[in-house]
C-alpha cells in the first residue's frame, strides 16, 4: 500500500504533540503502523474521506463510540446549527440545561439531581469529587476503566500492574502524588469476593464499576455490589460512559434493576458533539455546592442542544433495537467465516460493541493483517466494532463477504507461517506505550 498524505502528516504529528493526537485509542499505532490513513476530511453516516479523497466505510470505532447515530447526523447538525447562529456562550446561562436535565429525570426515576461537563473522564472526576464529598472518606474501590484522572491512576502507585486487567495495560502514575498510594483499590468484574475482602479492611466510602463491559453480570453481581455499597455507607457510581444509550435509552444498569447513587454519561449521548452528565441523588449530589466544581464551558450551549436532539432521535426511531440487531449479524458472521476458515476466535461485548480476538499466540499481528487487508477493500476495521444507527445491513453484508476473503488469506498465512512477512509495517499497539 502507498503511503498517504494521511500518514506522512500523522509524522508530523508526532513531533509537535506527544503522543501524536489527544486520543491514545486515536494512534494509528493502534490500528495499522505507517499505514493508517490517520485523518479525515468529511465523514457522513458510515463513511469516511481521508485527506486524499478515498473512501471507506467505517466498521471499526465509530468516533471512539461517540457517534451512535453516525457521522454528521442531519437532526443533530440542525439543533447545533440552531445555536450556533443565536448564540452558544453568554453571561446568561442556557434554557437547554434544564430542558436536558428534566429529560435525563424522567429517564432515571432513582435520581433528582444532574450535573454537567463536556468530557466522560473529567465527569467522572466530578462524580467521584461529590461521592467522596458525601461519604467523607477518602479510599474507593473500583472496577473497570475510568479515565485519565489521579484518583484512577493512583491505583498504579501501589502496584504498577494493577490496572492492567481493568481494561488498558501499560498506564504508568508519572506525576501522580504518591500521597495518593492505597486510596485507589481495583477489583476484577464478577469476583465479587475481592470487593468484599476489600470492605472488610478499608474504610471505603466510594465503589465505582462499569456495569458491563465485555461480559454480562453473573450471580446478581450487580445487585450484590448495590448491598455491600449500603452496607458500609458508600457512594455507588456507575460508569456508563460507554454502555449508556445501546442496549437501551438510558444506563444498562436499567435492564438489571440495580439503581446506583451517580450514574455518569457522555459519548453516545450528544453523538459526537462534547457533553457529559453526572445524573444522582440529591443529598448526595448536593454536595457539588459544598466543593468548589465550575468550569466556564460547562455552561456553553452546544453540548446540552446536541444531546437532547440525540436523545430523542433515540428514542424516536428505537435506536438501541436497531443496533442489537446489526451487531447480532456481525457477531454471527464473525463466526461463521472463523469456522469456514479453521481460524480460533473468542468474541465477547454487549451486541453493539463487540470485539473478537484470534486465538493465536501472534494475535495481534494477526489482527493488524486483518485491519491493513480491510483497509485495502475500504473498510475501517479493527478487533472492535461500534454498531451506529447509519450501519445497514447492506453495509455489513459487504463488510462480511471482505472478512471472508481476508481471513482465508489469514489462514493460508498461518499455516505458511508466513504472517509477519505480509504485513506492509508493525505490527499493532496493545495498551499504552510511548511513540518515537
Amino acid at each position: 500500500m502507498k503511503t498517504g498524505t494521511g500518514s506522512e502528516l500523522w509524522k508530523r504529528a508526532k513531533v509537535i504533540i506527544p503522543g501524536g493526537t489527544q486520543l491514545l485509542s486515536k494512534r494509528s499505532e493502534m490500528f495499522l503502523p505507517e499505514q493508517w490513513p490517520s485523518y479525515f476530511k468529511r465523514a457522513k453516516g458510515v463513511e469516511v474521506w481521508d485527506l486524499d479523497g478515498k473512501h471507506y466505510i467505517d466498521m471499526s470505532i465509530m468516533g471512539v463510540s461517540a457517534c451512535i447515530l453516525g457521522y454528521s447526523d442531519d437532526d443533530v447538525n440542525k439543533s447545533v446549527k440552531k445555536v450556533i447562529d443565536t448564540g452558544s456562550m453568554c453571561t446568561l446561562n442556557s434554557r437547554e440545561e434544564i430542558e436536558l436535565g428534566e429529560l435525563l429525570l424522567r429517564l432515571h426515576p432513582w435520581a433528582d439531581m444532574v450535573r454537567y461537563a463536556r468530557t466522560g473522564g473529567e465527569a467522572m472526576a466530578v462524580a467521584v469529587r461529590i461521592a467522596r464529598a458525601f461519604s467523607g472518606k477518602d479510599k474507593i474501590a473500583f472496577c473497570g476503566y475510568h479515565g485519565w484522572h489521579d484518583w484512577y491512576l493512583s491505583a498504579n502507585l501501589a502496584d504498577d500492574r494493577n490496572l492492567d486487567g481493568q481494561l488498558l495495560p501499560g498506564l504508568k502514575p508519572l506525576g501522580v502524588p504518591r500521597s495518593l498510594k492505597g486510596t485507589s483499590i481495583p477489583f476484577n468484574y464478577n469476583k465479587i469476593e475481592e470487593l468484599e475482602e476489600i470492605v472488610k479492611t478499608n474504610d471505603i466510602g466510594v465503589i465505582v464499576v462499569e456495569p458491563v463491559r465485555h461480559e454480562e453480570p453473573e450471580d446478581d453481581f450487580l445487585g450484590r455490589i448495590r448491598k455491600i455499597a449500603g452496607s458500609v455507607g458508600a457512594v455507588l457510581i456507575f460508569d456508563e460512559i460507554t454502555s449508556g444509550w445501546r442496549m437501551n435509552i438510558g444506563g444498562i444498569h436499567k435492564l438489571y434493576n440495580v439503581s446506583p447513587d451517580i450514574v455518569v454519561y457522555a459519548k453516545a449521548m450528544s453523538n459526537g458533539f462534547p457533553m457529559a452528565a453526572i445524573v444522582g441523588k440529591s443529598d448526595i449530589m448536593n454536595m457539588a455546592q459544598e466543593s468548589f466544581i465550575s468550569s466556564t464551558y460547562w455552561t456553553e450551549r452546544i453540548g446540552p442542544a446536541a444531546a437532547i436532539a440525540t436523545i430523542n432521535k433515540m428514542q424516536e426511531k428505537e435506536v438501541p433495537a436497531h443496533l442489537c440487531k446489526i451487531g447480532r449479524i456481525v457477531i454471527e458472521g464473525w463466526n461463521k467465516v472463523a469456522k469456514k476458515h479453521d481460524l480460533e476466535i473468542d468474541v465477547m461485548g454487549i451486541l453493539p460493541l463487540p470485539i473478537f480476538s484470534f486465538k493465536h499466540q501472534n494475535s495481534m499481528a494477526l489482527h493488524t493483517l486483518f485491519t491493513q487487508e480491510m483497509l485495502k477493500r475500504g473498510f475501517l476495521a479493527s478487533k472492535a466494532a461500534s454498531i451506529s444507527y447509519s450501519h445497514g445491513e447492506q453495509h455489513i453484508e459487504r463488510y462480511l463477504e471482505c472478512a471472508d476473503e481476508v481471513f482465508k488469506v489469514i489462514k493460508k498465512a498461518v499455516d505458511a507461517g508466513n504472517v509477519f512477512n505480509l504485513l506492509g509495517g508493525p505490527v499493532a499497539h496493545t495498551g499504552f506505550k510511548r511513540l518515537a
